[in-house]
């Protein structure tokens, strides 16, 4: 599924062991194995791993949630009573990709499996933050997916990704023996969701040992109807640093952010 040289392959984005290892950078790893055991719907927690930037709502390293739901033609078109809609496209004119749908899809399905994709997410954030909360869906890019799509949420008066997602590559649903269906996924950082619903300022606050921060928490998950929301305590002072250098074209910013991190660890808040 991905060829050495491969973009998610990238040693700038990802934290190499040795030449042929990694850890890990995405639950979507597993999406085959638990669809060959012919589950249509899961979901999968596990940490990851990325190289990446500096500031309050990136961390190298974080929980990851990926959900997945598989339909067959009967389940994705049941409710439109239409028997001549189809998952996979006949008409070798249309066999294309195109920014709305894979090769072997029809833009039908295509477009079936977003509504249904948005809608749960959608719902997911109104459940678990109000209806109030202001969301936004944008086009993106993601290895295992097309089209895909992110999720925003306004937090603390900025823009902050949520969750990743979009409609599975068939090839991932074809090598786990479920080649008649089609479906979506979506990743989502618990640590973010954390943040939003404790109102936690910085991620990095997730992995402090400081006691004013661990005491304000340790009641969470006992009681649902408590409220429980993040107290600020003193902090070092900001201390802000302008530094100048040469780069070349092979400059990568997560190299420059991997040598900060090494030396200022979580003291240095933010590179920019």
């Amino acid at each position: 599924l991905v060829p050495k040289g491969h973009i998610s392959r990238s040693k700038n984005d990802n934290y190499y062991i040795n030449q042929t290892h990694l850890l890990r950078a995405h639950t979507s790893a597993h999406q085959r194995d638990f669809i060959k055991m012919g589950l249509d719907r899961f979901l999968v927690t596990g940490d990851v791993y990325r190289r990446d930037e500096i500031d309050c709502s990136h961390y190298p390293v974080f929980h990851q949630m990926e959900g997945v739901r598989l339909f067959t033609k009967h389940e994705l078109f049941q409710s439109a009573n239409d028997e001549t809609l189809d998952i996979f496209e006949k008409d070798p004119d249309f066999m294309v990709e195109t920014q709305d749908k894979q090769t072997s899809h029809t833009l039908d399905a295509a477009k079936m499996v977003e509504l249904d994709l948005k809608r749960t997410l959608e719902e997911l954030v109104k459940d678990l933050f109000g209806h109030d909360t202001e969301t936004r869906w944008l086009a993106c890019y993601f290895p295992f997916t097309h089209p895909s799509y992110e999720l925003e949420i306004k937090f603390q008066g900025e823009w902050m990704e949520m969750l990743g997602s979009g409609i599975m590559r068939q090839n991932i649903l074809e090598q786990g023996g479920a080649d008649n269906k089609v479906g979506w996924a979506f990743g989502l950082g618990l640590d973010r969701l954390a943040m939003l619903l404790l109102n936690i300022p910085d991620i990095r606050l997730l992995w402090s040992e400081d006691p004013r921060f661990l005491e304000q928490f340790k009641d969470v998950g006992i009681d649902p109807n408590t409220n429980i929301q993040f107290q600020p305590f003193s902090k070092f002072p900001p201390c802000f640093k302008d530094i100048s250098f040469w780069i070349d074209k092979d400059f990568n910013h997560n190299d420059f952010y991997e040598i900060v991190r090494s030396i200022g660890g979580d003291l240095v808040e933010n590179v920019e």
